[in-house]
């Protein structure tokens, strides 16, 4: 059996220049970080005598003898671009469920793969790692999303990920003090709204918009570098939060389905309650909300959102996707 572990991601600004409608015409920036909430996959090869030749155990269990009958895309279509076709068993385990805007189906890509190159005994770097899962998601199964959820899963920590024309993605380190990282650990609140929604979905129309929404896009890659020096200098920590609610209220502009009007009451109570700012994460509509908040507000914020759950998290340090139990032949 072999066990991969593959870090979730919050993004803190630049989204939306990280999909092709974009940085094809301009380079894209996000800045991005790990958090301690994973997404693990199991693969264990099955002897010949197996009654199915595939069991897939996700949010249901698939028995299937050819891989084209597979139901779950990401699996099929790995298993595919990795040629495997003997007795398999892959299972995922969670800590968040799945559409909830940090990064989950990229997560997920990125540790199976992970798992089915080390099943093949084959290393693999972070960044071509990275690129399979994007090129699984994007180019294969024609997903209208981006591709810093994939580089973040792969690489893990805080970076600042460059999205070129001609396909190239830049890797740039964010490096601070430990006691930075505490502080802003300190001041940021994640809340779950039990709101799913489809990224794909929502970055397809989103995609559509680029031309248009080119110079709103352009301000919110501006930010990243604000986030990055806050980080590197630990000057005005504040500032961060202003800084997301200054890009949460240009990522609205982008199209309807970014927001609702639950969505923006819940917003507006934590502003009210002692936010500095915050932001839906991921492609919009539902998921996760993210607030910076000083710590003296933060109980009467919590009191006031309630009727959502709050996810107590820490930035993940363990450098991006990784194998945590291996324990077979190769093939």
């Amino acid at each position: 059996m072999i066990i991969s572990r593959t870090p979730f991601r919050i993004s803190f600004a630049g989204g939306g220049t990280d999909l092709q409608s974009y940085y094809l015409k301009e380079d894209g920036q996000v800045i991005s970080a790990t958090i301690d909430k994973y997404i693990y996959v199991a693969v264990k090869r099955q002897t010949a005598i197996a009654e199915y030749k595939f069991r897939i155990n996700w949010s249901k269990v698939e028995f299937k003898n050819r891989v084209d009958d597979i139901e779950h895309p990401i699996v099929r279509e790995a298993l595919k671009m990795m040629k495997i076709d003997f007795p398999l068993e892959i299972s995922t385990f969670a800590d968040i469920p799945a559409k909830t805007g940090l990064g989950s189906s990229s997560a997920f890509a990125v540790g199976l793969l992970n798992t089915l190159y080390a099943l093949q005994g084959k290393m693999v770097t972070k960044g071509n790692l990275a690129a399979k899962a994007a090129e699984l998601e994007i180019d294969v199964l024609e997903r209208k999303i981006g591709k810093q959820d994939h580089y973040s899963a792969a690489y893990g920590n805080i970076n600042v990920f460059g999205f070129h024309k001609n396909g190239h993605v830049s890797l740039d380190p964010v490096f601070y003090r430990p006691e930075i990282k505490t502080a802003i650990e300190n001041h940021l609140m994640l809340f779950y709204t039990a709101i799913k929604r489809d990224a794909s979905e929502i970055l397809k129309v989103q995609s559509k918009n680029t031309a248009n929404n080119h110079k709103i896009l352009s301000q919110m890659k501006n930010q990243v570098n604000v986030i990055k020096k806050i980080l590197h200098s630990g000057e005005n920590l504040n500032k961060f939060g202003q800084v997301l609610d200054q890009g949460w209220k240009l990522k609205k502009s982008l199209a309807d389905t970014i927001s609702s009007s639950e969505i923006d009451k819940y917003y507006e109570n934590a502003i009210k309650s002692g936010a500095i700012g915050g932001k839906l994460l991921g492609a919009g509509g539902g998921g996760f909300l993210l607030f910076y908040v000083e710590p003296k507000h933060q109980k009467n914020l919590k009191k006031n959102l309630s009727d959502l759950y709050e996810l107590p998290f820490s930035f993940d340090t363990g450098g991006g996707s990784r194998i945590t139990y291996y324990d077979q032949e190769v093939v």
